[in-house]
């Protein structure tokens, strides 16, 4: 099966993947960017058929440019979403463009008669606010935001899937909504602009931190998360889907481990010893971006890809395969010097 389908955020992380995938395998594809000014750098670093690639622009707080990037489509993926590097200020900054921009795609896809929308969420929106002694989560789980850990970017994904559902519900039940929710994305970069989610390889390879910090994360890779999103486009029956995109629990100092056994020297400036959790806190007083994720501290996360197993034949790689083909890519782009 093969069509026209739309993908939201074509310059993000996932979307290339996900845009290249579609390619492949027959779709024409109409995609959208903030600014028409970087389309030819990101054609470039996509490397696909340029005749079957349509570039829109349109922005996640704006109506201009929706409703011609969905025309002609019978199906869309909802990717688009903001993932800052820092702290914002207000949740808002966070909150509203997730969320409006969801509500934003549902309507005009609705107006042009989609029948399958798939949206990008995340397990934030599945494991936070549910106290330290859970550790095993699945799409059956919703993160309560008014929780401590529920931090701007955990409301803000909760928040926009909340709102999303219950639009479709009250708007367009014939519409067929399914959510795909990635844990930690990482593997391989199409260029050196990279994903914010990669940020924990880069500080490790650098060795801008002075030990491991009590730190975990489920690891997917970006290929897999993109092939997950295929076959929602695809598969049959996927009205009111949630499929959890995730492998499995690392801690911090599994990863150093796997980039040191892979990469050898040139992750030599990798930190072997782990960072107590009082100098974490510590740091958290003065950095915005720690003091977020400070309560994650020895927080086991543990979201479970059973359901996408078993409904859509889905598999993931080894998790060693997708942290070393991100090192390797940061090296290679020049992200990172080691």
């Amino acid at each position: 099966m093969a069509g026209q389908v739309f993908v939201s955020g074509g310059s993000g992380y996932i979307a290339g993947f996900l845009i290249r995938q579609l390619i492949a395998e027959g779709w024409t594809v109409h995609t959208s960017i903030r600014n028409l000014g970087r389309e030819a750098e990101v054609r470039g670093w996509l490397g696909v058929d340029n005749s079957k690639l349509q570039f829109f622009a349109a922005d996640l707080l704006g109506d201009d440019g929706w409703a011609e990037a969905v025309a002609g489509c019978s199906h869309v993926a909802h990717v688009a979403s903001p993932l800052p590097s820092n702290a914002p200020k207000d949740d808002d900054e966070l909150i509203v463009p997730a969320r409006e921009g969801a509500l934003r795609a549902l309507r005009f896809a609705h107006a042009a008669g989609i029948k399958r929308f798939v949206m990008t969420s995340s397990v934030a929106a599945i494991a936070y606010g549910h106290g330290k002694t859970r550790q095993h989560f699945t799409e059956a789980d919703w993160t309560n935001i008014n929780s401590p850990d529920a931090y701007a970017y955990v409301k803000s994904k909760t928040i926009a899937e909340r709102a999303a559902r219950d639009w479709v519900a009250a708007n367009a039940p014939d519409m067929e909504y399914v959510t795909v929710n990635p844990s930690l994305v990482l593997g391989p970069l199409l260029a050196p602009d990279f994903s914010t989610s990669l940020e924990a390889i880069k500080k490790l390879l650098e060795g801008s931190i002075p030990g491991l910090p009590n730190f975990g994360f489920s690891v997917v890779d970006v290929r897999d998360v993109a092939d997950l999103h295929v076959r929602c486009l695809t598969a049959p029956d996927m009205a009111g889907e949630r499929f959890v995109a995730a492998g499995p629990f690392l801690w911090m100092k599994d990863v150093a481990a796997i980039l040191k056994d892979g990469l050898g020297e040139q992750a030599r400036k990798v930190p072997r010893r782990k960072l107590p959790d009082f100098l974490v806190r510590i740091s958290a007083l003065f950095d915005p971006v720690i003091a977020q994720v400070v309560g994650e501290l020895g927080n086991v996360r543990d979201t479970s890809a059973q359901h996408a197993m078993d409904v859509l034949g889905w598999k993931t790689r080894d998790p060693k395969e997708s942290i070393v083909d991100t090192a390797r890519d940061m090296i290679r782009l020049g992200v990172v010097k080691v």
